[in-house]
């Protein structure tokens, strides 16, 4: 007798990424897991009294996405504060949409708009000025995070953290002064951010059940956007077990809906060793559920192997000594079986890392113990051979969408073409998993990784690669899911719609496979499912949807903007409107022109009074 399934879906375009059944109209679900895929005439076998069944009227479906390399914890934590300008696409928007969150922003909270964004992403194409924060928030400390290069605070900001004419740089940082002395509110990461993670942390935190809520929201944005795992690469300022509260009392309730396996970062710089022994002690690899489990070491193993992925300031050399303090942990985590992953830009850097591993390896073989580089933006082939002869892998995130202008500025175009090298990667057979490192240095957005590994463009829409550097979109997507399952040794598990594996899909907004390329970046879930059940749904969908969680306290800059900008009516708005949407100013319903193809044509920005003239629009959303 076959299993009675509690969930079908049906009358759909159901892409598996199983090699033996790759396309399908129906699945199957029961207790978590995939049935069964096939025809709709098959799949209703397994429908039983109780069952509940959705027609799909011809969506796409794909197996939910796997981010590799996610701040989830520290990200959930804060998500609520944030206003984030992932997306928008003028830097007018930006600025009204930061003016109106001041004045909403109760003292002596900030406003802070942390990472995800790109000055190339505006119509005007340029940074925001100290004097225009200053204008838009007076008295409301902002703290804008430009990527890991640079931060900007207004007045009311230097004012909190207590940054003054006495304040000495920090070391690798540094705060820009006036011809007086006085910090002016630029802040540089020379050549690490610790300058930035340290200012940030000055400010004002949720209390716990306010952090509660934050985490949820994140997760259901990430929902939105059809993300259903992600491995959690720990962070600055990310302490274990005590920042890790919020998402374990969430797990106890059964209240995640994006699955996390975490890596842990070390904390303390020269006794990074320390960390790792007591925590081996308290964990092993693998301890934990489906929902959230442990995942081993990493991104940060020891502070001095830290090559911070600046593209403005030279390439650093890693210090002295490093290999021995790097030696010293990789040794006590191969010793223990723990997993490990380690943050690596350039090839500099990767090369003499590897001659650590290689060197543990010859004393305590890996023998099968998954380990990978985070990043690899410039590894060589030979470092690729020597990657693969480790049994290692690499998590590739799409950093270069958002500093693609910029390695290009130091290093060159034709330097530019393979950085990263994934087609390269794949060639040779190594393990590699994708991902966005956001919520800082890039945007959390799926879709925005996915243009750029199909396309090979930035944000700002500069052409970085030829077609051998490009994937096509199957193999993007399936690095996407598969592949980053293996980087949380969960291949076989998760990542493929096959009978068995973990019921986790996501019914897209538009044909990811057909779309043109440009229409990639702007396609969302309108139903995510998660161990079998609906975590997300919009449009047609939208009576499948759980019920909504307020979002707190209610001067949240998520009230507003909630996520993500989105450049279109969500799928239930009707076909064919001409209006777009932009969540900063709401619909204009005035003119007919599409904000989108509008920001990209050639009439200069810099005439501002023709630029917005001909466009004929108040609503500056472009």
């Amino acid at each position: 007798m076959s299993q009675t399934a509690t969930l079908i879906l049906t009358h759909g375009q159901i892409h598996t990424l199983d090699r033996a059944n790759p396309l399908a109209e129906a699945v199957a679900i029961a207790d978590g897991k995939i049935v069964a895929t096939g025809s709709h005439d098959r799949i209703m076998s397994f429908a039983a009294e109780g069952t509940q069944i959705v027609d799909l009227k011809g969506h796409t479906v794909i197996p939910g996405l796997n981010d590799s390399h996610l701040h989830l914890i520290r990200g959930g934590l804060n998500y609520n504060l944030e206003l984030r300008w992932e997306g928008v696409p003028s830097l007018a928007d930006a600025l009204r949409m930061l003016k109106d969150q001041a004045d909403r922003t109760p003292s002596p909270q900030w406003v802070r708009v942390v990472g995800g964004w790109s000055e190339f992403q505006f119509a005007e194409r340029r940074m925001p000025t100290l004097e225009e924060l200053n204008d838009a928030a007076p008295d409301t400390p902002v703290f804008v995070l430009h990527l890991y290069d640079r931060a900007l605070l207004n007045r009311a900001a230097l004012k909190a953290v207590g940054y003054t004419k006495e304040t000495p740089d920090p070391v690798g940082g540094e705060i820009v002064r006036d011809s007086h002395g006085n910090p002016t509110g630029m802040l540089i990461a020379k050549p690490n951010a610790m300058i930035l993670y340290a200012t940030l942390a000055k400010g004002p935190k949720l209390p716990l059940d306010l952090q509660v809520n934050s985490t949820r929201q994140f997760m259901r944005e990430l929902n939105r956007l059809g993300l259903t795992s992600a491995i959690d690469a720990g962070g600055g300022f990310q302490n274990y077990p005590e920042d890790y509260e919020i998402i374990e009392q969430l797990h106890a309730k059964d209240q995640m809906t994006v699955r996390i396996a975490y890596n842990l970062f070390t904390q303390r710089p020269k006794q990074e060793l320390e960390d790792f022994e007591r925590w081996t002690d308290m964990l092993k690899p693998g301890q934990g559920t489906d929902f959230y489990r442990a995942n081993g070491a990493g991104e940060m193993l020891v502070f001095s192997a830290a090559d911070f992925e600046d593209f403005l300031q030279p390439r650093p050399d890693l210090p002295q000594g490093m290999e021995d303090e790097l030696e010293r942990v990789v040794r006590h985590l191969v010793e223990h079986r723990w997993p490990f992953r380690l943050h690596a830009t350039y090839d500099e850097s990767i090369s003499r890392m590897l001659d650590v591993f290689e060197k543990v390896n010859r004393d305590i073989p890996f023998n099968g113990l998954h380990w990978f580089f985070d990043h690899a933006e410039t590894i060589t082939e030979r470092n690729i051979e020597r990657v693969k002869a480790l049994g290692g892998g690499i998590a590739v995130q799409h950093r270069m969408a958002f500093q693609g202008e910029y390695f290009v500025d130091r290093y060159g175009k034709e330097a530019v073409k393979h950085t990263p090298p994934v087609a390269e990667m794949l060639e040779l057979d190594v393990p590699v998993g994708l991902g966005t490192d956001a919520t800082r240095v890039a945007s959390y957005n799926p879709w925005t990784a996915l243009y750029w590994l199909v396309s090979g463009r930035t944000v700002g829409g500069m052409a970085m690669y030829d077609d051998n550097n490009r994937l096509p979109r199957d193999v993007a997507l399936e690095l996407w899911t598969a592949g980053s399952a293996w980087f949380s040794s969960e291949q076989g598990k998760k990542g493929r719609l096959a009978a068995g594996q973990l019921a986790d899909l996501v019914v897209l907004s538009k044909d990811y496979f057909s779309v043109a390329e440009e229409e990639i970046k702007g396609i969302e879930s309108v139903l995510t499912v998660v161990d079998g059940k609906v975590v997300y749904a919009a449009g047609h969908f939208s009576p499948l949807a759980p019920p909504p969680i307020p979002v707190l306290p209610e001067w949240s800059p998520v009230v507003k903007v909630p996520g993500h900008y989105r450049s279109a009516p969500p799928a239930a708005a009707k076909i064919g409107a001409i209006v777009q949407m932009h969540q900063c100013c709401g619909s204009c319903g005035v003119h007919g022109h599409q904000h989108d193809i509008a920001r990209k044509s050639s009439i200069p920005v810099s005439d501002e009074q023709a630029f917005w003239g001909v466009l004929g629009c108040s609503c500056f959303a472009f």
